[in-house]
């Protein structure tokens, strides 16, 4: 019984060590993190919004409160037709990143979406992440991923 024990211990302990080696980790410390997502945002534009594949095409999952998506008329359940003049039907959240980073230079979006069935026209300017909003990026990568430090920043 007790070596039934012992191989029902291992187990477990391997399974656990397999299952926790999985996990996304950050290799680095939490300084160093602190101040790279603070150089990596600082004056980088962003949207506001959450977009999700929908096989084909995209849709607003979620739009954040105050961004200039919501501030300019994206809702969620919009399906997304075209940004600046690129389709967005067959697109994927990745592509549609890809378009984003390309309006960086200008910060301007022309989007088409389907609200109901209907297409709307949307202009939308993308704004610098805050100083509140990047200090919340990094104290929510801090809390996941270095949770023995995330207090002392």
């Amino acid at each position: 019984m007790e070596r039934i024990s012992r191989i029902i211990f291992v187990a477990v302990s391997l399974l656990a060590a397999t299952l926790f080696a999985q996990e996304p980790k950050c290799a680095g410390v939490a300084r160093d993190c602190d101040q790279q997502i603070r150089h990596m945002l600082s004056g980088r534009r962003y949207l506001g919004a959450t977009i999700e594949d929908r096989n084909p095409g995209l849709v607003v999952k979620a739009v954040h409160e105050n961004g200039p998506a919501e501030r300019n008329g994206l809702r969620p359940g919009d399906r997304l037709i075209a940004l600046n003049g690129k389709s967005l039907t067959q697109a994927t959240a990745r592509e549609f990143k890809q378009y984003l980073a390309d309006a960086r230079d200008t910060g301007r979006l022309f989007m088409i979406i389907s609200r109901r069935n209907v297409y709307q026209k949307l202009e939308i300017r993308l704004e610098p992440y805050t100083k509140e909003q990047i200090s919340k990026i990094v104290a929510a990568h801090l809390a996941q991923t270095h949770p023995t430090t995330a207090g002392t920043h």
